[in-house]
Parts: C-alpha cells; sequence; structure tokens
C-alpha cells in the first residue's frame, strides 16, 4: 500500500492536500476559458444582471486566477484602468468606498455600545448593592451581586446569540442590527429607573438580549461587506471600539462617580448615548452582497457591491466568486432548517473544524481574565487599598490603556496573522497577571502598592488589546461557511458570554476566598492553558478570502496537530532557543493556480479526525467538509423548526433562482462533474 492516502474530489482541481506541500484550490480553477464565459453570460442574463454581461465576463476570470489578470487575452482583455484598479487594491489596499468607512464606521459604534453596557456596571458595584439591600458578605449577596453583574452575559448566551440566526435569515444583516439597536437603547434607561435588585436583574438580562444579537451579527456583517486584504483589521475594529466603550463607560462612571446616591444609576443609564448614531446610522448602510446572494436577490447583491468596491471589474469578481462558493453549498446541503444547521455545527467536518477553532479563541477571551477585570476593576483596586474615587480613577486608566493599544491590531492583524498575535500575547498576559497578583504583598501603607497593582494590570491590557481583543470576533465572523454563518457565530458569541456569565458570578466569591493575589494567579495559568489550546486547534486566517477559508478549514484536526507539533515546535526551539537562523518552517498549505491539473497535484497523506469516518489507506469525498454521513435522516423535526418555517418557501425560491438557470448537461461550479459538456 502507498505510504500516502489519496482523498479524491470530483473534479481535479477541488481537491485539498494535507501533506506539507497542501494545496488549497479557487472552486473556479480548471474551468475551461470558453465554459466559464459561456457559464456567466447565462448566469448574468437569468438574473436580470444583462447589463453587466461585459464586465461580469471580465470579473469571472480575474475570480479564476487573482494573480493573473494581467495575462487575460481577447475581448476579455483588462483595460489600463482595470488593471490599475486591481493593482492598486494591493498597493494602496485602504483606499476605498466612503460607504465601506459608513459601514464600518457604523459597526464600530455597534462595538462601542457593547463595551460602554458591559463598563456601566463597573461603577455602579460600589454603590448600588447598598442601596438594594444586598451589600453585605454573606453567599446570598456576594453571590447575587455577581448574577446581576453577569445578567447581559447570560441574555446574550442563553437568548440573544440565538435569536441571531432566524433574525438574520428574515431581516438580513441590516434589519437585525437596528432591531439589537433598539434593545441596547432602551434597556440602559430602564435600568436606571429600577426601584429594587429584581427590577434591575430584568432590566440587565434584556440588555443582554440586545447585545448577543447585536455581537453576532456586526462582526458577520463587516467581514462580508471587507474586502480580504483589509478585512482583518476592519473586523477587529469591533474589540478596538468595544474598548473605546468600555474607555468611555469609565470616563462615565468617573464623571458622575461623586454626585450622590443616584450615581450608580447615571452610569448605567449613560449607556444609552451610542446607541441612538447606531440605530440610525445602519439605515444608510449597504446590506450584506453575501446575504443577498444567500437570498437569490443578485441584482441587489450587484448594486451594494457596486457601492462596496472601487470599480465594477472588484464588484463581478466578487460576485461571482460568492456565488460559486453558494452553488458548492447548496449542492452539497440541499434544504436546511435552524436546528440542521445547529446539529452541523459538530457533525459536518469542516463545520466542526471551525466550530472547534472558534469555542477555543472564544473562550481564550475568558481565561485570560480581561473581562473580571473589566467588570470588577474598581472592586480590585478598591481590595488593593484605595479610595472610591481612587479606584475609579485606576480603572478609567484601564480602559484608556486597552484602547490606545487596540489600534496597532490594525496593521498587525493582517501582517502578522490572528494566530501569531495570540501565541506572543498570552505568555505576556500571563507573567504581568501574576507580577500584579504578587505587588499586592506589598504592605497596603507603601505608596508603591497600588501603584504597581495598576501599572501590571496596564501591562496586561497592553499586551491583551492588539491580540486576544481583536482577534476572537473577527476569527468567528470569518472561520464558518456562508451556510452555517449565523448560527456558527452565534455558537461562538454564546460560548464567549456564557463563560464570562459563569466568570463574572464566581469571581466576586473567588475573590473573597483568595484575595487578589490568589485570583491573579489563577488567571495566570488559564492564560498559558489557553496558549496551548490555540497552539493545537487554531489554524491561520489572515489574508484569506471567505471562500478560500472553506478549504483551509478542510484539512483534519489530526493532521493540523500533527504539523504543529512534529514541524512547528522543532522549528521554533531551533530558530529561536539555539538560534540557527537556517532553520526553515515547511508550509501547511499552498494554494493553486488555476492552470495546476490532476498530474501536478500532490495526494493528501493523514487521517481524518478521530470519529470522523475515515481510515487511513481509505478514500474519502473532499465534500466531507459540507456533508456528514447519516447527518440529514438523523435529524428530527422539533418546535424550534417553526423559528424558520416562515421563510421556507423563500429559501426554496432562493436556490431555484440561484441555480435554475443552469440548463441540463451543461457544466456547473459545484464540484459535480469531472467532465464539461458543450
Amino acid at each position: 500500500m502507498s505510504e500516502e492516502t489519496v482523498i479524491t474530489s470530483p473534479p481535479p482541481t477541488q481537491r485539498v492536500n494535507f501533506t506539507n506541500n497542501n494545496r488549497i484550490s479557487n472552486p473556479l480553477a480548471g474551468i475551461p476559458r470558453e465554459h466559464l464565459l459561456d457559464q456567466v453570460t447565462r448566469f448574468s442574463e437569468w438574473h436580470g444582471l444583462s447589463q453587466y454581461v461585459p464586465i461580469m465576463r471580465k470579473g469571472a476570470l480575474v475570480a479564476q486566477d487573482p494573480t493573473g489578470f494581467e495575462d487575460i487575452q481577447g475581448s476579455e482583455a483588462l483595460n489600463e484602468e482595470e488593471i490599475s484598479v486591481l493593482k492598486r487594491e494591493i498597493t494602496h489596499k485602504w483606499k476605498v468606498p466612503w460607504l465601506l468607512y459608513l459601514t464600518i464606521a457604523t459597526c464600530s459604534i455597534g462595538a462601542a455600545v457593547q463595551g460602554w453596557d458591559q463598563e456601566g456596571s463597573n461603577g455602579a458595584n460600589l454603590s448600588f448593592p447598598a442601596q438594594f439591600g444586598i451589600g453585605g458578605d454573606s453567599d446570598h449577596d456576594v453571590l447575587l451581586v455577581g448574577l446581576i453583574n453577569s445578567a447581559p452575559y447570560i441574555g446574550s448566551a442563553l437568548i440573544g446569540c440565538w435569536l441571531s440566526d432566524p433574525l438574520n435569515n428574515l431581516f438580513g444583516r441590516r434589519g437585525t442590527i437596528f432591531i439589537s439597536a433598539i434593545f441596547c437603547l432602551l434597556t440602559p434607561i430602564g435600568g436606571a429607573l429600577t426601584r429594587n435588585w429584581q427590577q434591575f436583574l430584568i432590566s440587565r438580562l434584556l440588555l443582554g438580549v440586545g447585545m448577543g444579537i447585536k455581537a453576532s451579527t456586526v462582526p458577520i456583517f463587516a467581514a462580508e461587506n471587507s474586502p480580504a486584504a483589509i478585512r482583518g483589521a476592519l473586523v477587529m475594529s469591533w474589540q478596538m471600539w468595544t474598548a473605546f466603550g468600555i474607555f468611555l463607560g469609565c470616563s462615565a462612571n468617573l464623571a458622575v462617580g461623586q454626585v450622590g446616591r443616584i450615581a450608580w444609576r447615571l452610569q448605567v443609564g449613560s449607556a444609552f448615548i451610542p446607541a441612538v448614531p447606531l440605530t440610525l446610522l445602519i439605515l444608510f448602510c449597504p446590506e450584506s452582497p453575501r446575504w443577498y446572494i444567500k437570498k437569490g436577490r443578485y441584482q441587489d447583491a450587484m448594486k451594494s457591491l457596486l457601492r462596496l468596491r472601487n470599480h465594477p471589474v472588484q464588484a463581478a469578481r466578487d460576485l461571482y466568486a460568492i456565488q460559486a462558493q453558494v452553488e458548492i453549498e447548496d449542492a452539497a446541503l440541499g434544504d436546511s432548517t435552524y436546528v440542521k444547521r445547529l446539529i452541523q455545527l459538530f457533525t459536518i467536518p469542516r463545520v466542526r473544524r471551525a466550530t472547534l477553532a472558534s469555542f477555543v479563541v472564544m473562550i481564550g477571551q475568558q481565561m485570560c481574565g480581561i473581562n473580571i477585570i473589566a467588570f470588577y476593576s474598581s472592586t480590585v483596586f478598591k481590595e488593593a487599598g484605595t479610595s472610591d474615587f481612587n479606584a475609579l480613577l485606576a480603572s478609567w486608566g484601564f480602559g484608556l490603556v486597552n484602547f490606545i493599544f487596540a489600534w496597532p491590531a490594525i496593521w498587525t492583524i493582517d501582517t502578522f496573522g490572528r494566530r501569531s498575535l495570540l501565541l506572543f500575547t498570552f505568555p505576556n498576559m500571563a507573567w504581568s497577571l501574576l507580577a500584579a497578583g504578587i505587588c499586592t504583598l506589598i504592605p497596603k501603607h507603601s505608596s508603591a502598592h497600588v501603584g504597581l497593582v495598576a501599572f501590571f494590570v496596564y501591562v496586561f491590557a497592553i499586551f491583551y488589546s492588539p491580540g486576544e481583543g481583536p482577534v476572537p470576533f473577527t476569527y468567528s465572523a470569518e472561520v464558518f461557511p456562508l451556510s452555517h454563518r449565523e448560527v456558527g457565530m452565534s455558537w461562538a458569541v454564546a460560548t464567549c458570554l456564557f463563560w464570562a456569565a459563569i466568570l463574572s458570578i464566581s469571581f466576586p466569591k473567588t475573590l473573597a476566598a483568595t484575595g487578589v493575589l490568589g485570583a491573579f494567579c489563577l488567571y495566570a495559568g488559564f492564560n498559558i492553558v489557553a496558549l496551548i489550546m490555540i497552539f493545537l486547534w487554531m489554524p491561520e486566517t489572515k489574508q484569506r478570502t471567505l471562500e478560500e477559508l472553506d478549504y483551509v478549514f478542510a484539512v483534519p484536526t489530526s493532521v493540523f496537530v500533527k504539523y504543529n507539533t512534529t514541524k512547528v515546535v522543532p522549528w521554533w526551539f531551533k530558530r529561536h532557543v539555539l538560534l540557527r537562523r537556517d532553520a526553515t518552517l515547511e508550509p501547511l498549505y499552498h494554494f493553486d493556480r488555476p492552470d495546476d491539473n490532476a498530474s501536478t497535484l500532490p495526494n493528501i497523506e493523514g487521517q481524518d479526525d478521530p470519529g470522523a469516518g475515515s481510515d487511513k489507506g481509505a478514500t474519502t469525498d473532499s465534500k466531507e467538509y459540507v456533508t456528514a454521513p447519516g447527518t440529514q435522516s438523523s435529524v428530527t423535526a422539533t418546535g424550534a423548526d417553526t423559528l424558520t418555517i416562515f421563510s421556507q418557501a423563500e429559501r426554496e425560491a432562493a436556490a431555484l433562482r440561484r441555480n435554475s438557470w443552469q440548463d441540463a448537461g451543461v457544466h456547473k461550479h459545484p464540484a459535480a462533474a469531472e467532465k464539461y459538456f458543450t
């Protein structure tokens, strides 16, 4: 038997190689030019894009070979203006239409709402428990304060995140964000007017519903509207402006911290302010073109792309590339309900790998300890021996540092990559938390006590802000295929916020039992555990289109782990410990050019994930990234199916509009046949 295991795929160009020279194929690669042009012409005419046929033909050829656009010949050859635009897309990647900047600015405001909402209870913790009669040291009072603080996370994790998928399906990205903005506009005002802790708890839970819907949708909206070259930087604005929202919340806490008994009401209620521009500006943003294509609304998708790209050739290229991927998913998945998509997060190998990666990066955000500091920094600084006002002032400094040092990630996230940033910052977060804890051993009467604790907390924020701050939401918004993007993001955000709720409830008790030293040492250890998880299970995604990532996550987890443990670790030791500059690391992936053929594609070595149903030496269809044996038949209808019942007819019509333009006997984009018929 051959040492290599070959995983076959319907056309040769769809093969994914899992050796150290893995090749990841463009779904349009290998289609003969005349067939591709014939197909794009019929596609355009069928979907009411007849006026765009010439530019669509050019766009399809560019999508087929993104780096060879200057070599296109014949009537579809690009003119000087089009070539210049595509070159400037690389050399001047930040030169994008103002509407794209408006979209990202609106998403940034949504993130600021998130941060301000989270921070409102930080300052309020110093006074609202006493006013509501739950400010004692008993287990009842301590846990109740933790429950109120974690209520937004509970509402998000248990309700808000899971409403995202059906709301996106019915109302689109913009409509869903608008609904979430209404929640975030009204609930802070309601919280400020509450008369007892029960009402306050309910208002915080409702706030969490809006936060969960928004957190699950805004990063997807930003990712789907952004070009690949700057997608990471634009999507990471979610965390950067969340940090800004935390800073604004800290500023509001400080500004009203000494006004008396109503201080906590002003601190909580002020969070409605950024929700006002969010509610208004989202109405002026273009809808996601990927959502339009998913619904079969191609004319709307083209209009949206023309507003979000600098030139029609870019819009045509992106529209046809997205369409090709959607057809692949349609061919494999067929009809899908909310419950089926949720189950498929854990049963379809390609999607399961994205689910695991998003889980790791999201739970890492809670394991690092940032939300504990965001919620309880004022309490921690007060425990360290300072006054209420100085505790608020130290928390304000934390918010400022967190925001300022989020800016470098704009450049680093698409340069060094998501994975590399986390592998660098987690060890540094660990030692800085440990140092902050050790500094609490300094006598409280010493001026260095609070100063050094605050200093190392700020150092922690410096490393957190460009790493685990922006990466989780950026990463989770891009790793799932379009068919599972909403429910996948719901899973990721629910994971993050559920564990944030658990930690927020438990931290007051942990702090009371172990003190600041024990709590900080505990989270320093969590940082090391998270570092190992990220190293083993988180693939890199930088500067890949959302469609190319389907092939990145076709690599089995066992192969990815083996590569990191047998190739990356020895290389790192030689390069950084032995200081051998000649040490080289073999790449895991290579992307095929369109003219690659079956004879030049290496085979696939390795086996699939344990339990995925493939053994070494077996042949497996590479379409396993979108389907799993028995998945459809094993899913039974439940009451949750009613969440999507009203859009069933619309989905069927959309699928018909997407695919019915293809005549029988003519090749299709999905990996459906090895031969092309005329």
